[in-house]
């Protein structure tokens, strides 16, 4: 599996996960204490949808780009705001650092050489906002806790090697071990519902106490293109599962017509 952010900017995986960093964001925009955001995967953070690598999957038609017409407030409409429109489309440390206050801070970690240079590039000039080269694995128990003591870490690799599931899992574990009361946003892809459930397994076996599961299937049968994805969210704010649930039933329809969503409690309230 290769989910690099280049070749898949704004599709249909792009907007689930986009849309719960968003949603995430206005919940702790509404306490004024200041809060930390970690992006471990961040990749380049602008992404030119008209460029060779996502002109050769051309996914984001089939994403952002069925919902051109839709007009939302909410989570929907702030995300829809940052990121429909143009030639461009945002990754997750433009679309945290959009939602950033003056007391907030956003960490944006980068492996790749080339793609870190691009998003120091993207976050030049942000007062807030800091570029880092390195393994974003390796970064995140230095990070934690995080001096506000409140805040979100994304954890959004781009399943280029075979123990991806593992190293995530291994990553949460000791992450929570540090930042127990933190909100964690985990994307994986969907090409195995076994491989999927099992990889849920592993979460529920890391300690953590609050934990949701955010599913979306195209309801396609294309073995050579991913069609469903996934989210975990750990320590999920009061009232974001019944926002993402009541968002993805409204959107789904628009991005494929069999498209189905499921928000599930694993573990907690």
């Amino acid at each position: 599996m290769n989910y690099r952010h280049a070749f898949h900017a704004g599709n249909f995986a792009d907007v689930v996960k986009h849309l719960a960093l968003v949603a995430i964001l206005l919940h702790l925009r509404r306490k004024d204490a200041p809060f930390a955001v970690i992006d471990t995967h961040a990749g380049r953070g602008r992404y030119d949808l008209t460029g060779a690598e996502a002109s050769r999957t051309s996914e984001a038609a089939d994403g952002i780009g069925r919902l051109g017409a839709v007009e939302a407030d909410g989570a929907l409409g702030e995300y829809l705001r940052l990121a429909r429109g143009g030639s461009s489309y945002p990754g997750s440390p433009l679309l945290a650092a959009a939602l950033l206050r003056p007391q907030d801070r956003l960490v944006a970690i980068e492996k790749q050489p080339a793609e870190a240079a691009l998003l120091k590039a993207a976050l030049a000039g942000l007062r807030n906002a800091r570029a880092e080269e390195g393994d974003g694995y390796l970064r995140l128990p230095a990070l934690l806790p995080p001096p506000e003591r409140r805040g979100l870490v994304l954890i959004d690799p781009p399943f280029e090697a075979p123990d991806e599931f593992a190293a995530q899992a291994q990553a949460l574990t000791a992450a929570l071990r540090r930042f127990a009361t933190g909100i964690y946003l985990l994307w994986f892809p969907i090409k195995s519902a076994a491989e999927a459930n099992a990889f849920c397994g592993e979460i529920l076996a890391s300690g953590a106490k609050k934990v949701l599961r955010v599913d979306l299937d195209l309801g396609l049968r294309d073995a050579e293109k991913l069609s469903a994805t996934g989210l975990i969210v750990i320590n999920a704010p009061y009232g974001f599962a019944q926002e993402m649930e009541a968002v993805l039933r409204r959107i789904a329809p628009l991005l494929a017509p069999n498209a189905r969503a499921d928000v599930r409690v694993l573990a907690g309230d």
